[in-house]
């Protein structure tokens, strides 16, 4: 049960500092600061969460992840399925509090297609593409023979703060239905109406990233 809860708090945590983050720093495509800003908040988080819980549940925080791992036989099922729920739950808290404080009408840095001009398809190609390598860098750096040991956490961080500093122009950087999930209950309109797209977009994209990294990583 610790591990399941680790992992509630742990993606409670990234989506109330990441996408409180963007709310605060008024994060939009001119305001190219708020767009660094908010990018280097999201990887902080994970860097924070991953050696605060890593040694608990793996740190996961995100269901794109979870699949990857579950895909690449590192994990049962039963706590595929554990880990998704508590994750959900957490995204949903966090999102619950960022409306409470900062209110519905900021928009909750929830996700959203305008960037891609409202083209659904883009949309998801993005995502995809993103939540890949994010996941790849996962699979790759935690990997029990040829991981990067105590570093996967530093590592892990660092590549969803270059992945931001990509997607947010395009969709305000999901590759993380947790996190897509919890703002857009209580954002909702479009926020709401889209959120199909951040989930369809980073399970797809970390189905692909456990296939690279079958053929370029096991042995």
């Amino acid at each position: 049960m610790k591990k399941y809860l680790a992992e509630l708090v742990g993606t409670f945590v990234l989506t109330f500092l990441g996408c409180g983050a963007a709310v605060s720093l008024g994060c939009a495509e001119e305001n190219t600061a708020a767009v660094v800003g908010t990018a280097v908040a999201f990887g902080l988080a994970v860097v924070a969460m991953a050696y605060a819980i890593g040694g608990v549940s793996g740190c996961h925080i995100n269901p794109a992840i979870t699949l990857g791992v579950l895909l690449s036989k590192r994990m049962s099922v039963k706590d595929a399925c554990m880990y998704w729920v508590f994750q959900i739950i957490g995204g949903i808290l966090a999102g619950a509090l960022l409306a409470y404080i900062y209110g519905a009408e900021s928009g909750l840095g929830a996700n959203g297609i305008a960037g891609c001009g409202g083209d659904v398809c883009l949309a998801i190609v993005v995502e995809a593409v993103l939540t890949a390598l994010f996941v790849l860098v996962v699979l790759g750096t935690t990997d029990g023979k040829v991981g990067a040991g105590n570093f996967a956490g530093l590592a892990i961080g660092l590549s969803l703060i270059l992945i931001h500093l990509v997607g947010i122009h395009f969709t305000g950087t999901s590759v993380n239905p947790a996190r897509s999930l919890g703002p857009a209950l209580f954002a909702c309109g479009d926020a709401l109406a889209n959120v199909w797209i951040f989930f369809v977009g980073p399970l797809v994209g970390a189905i692909i990233a456990a296939c690279i990294w079958k053929v370029v990583g096991e042995e």
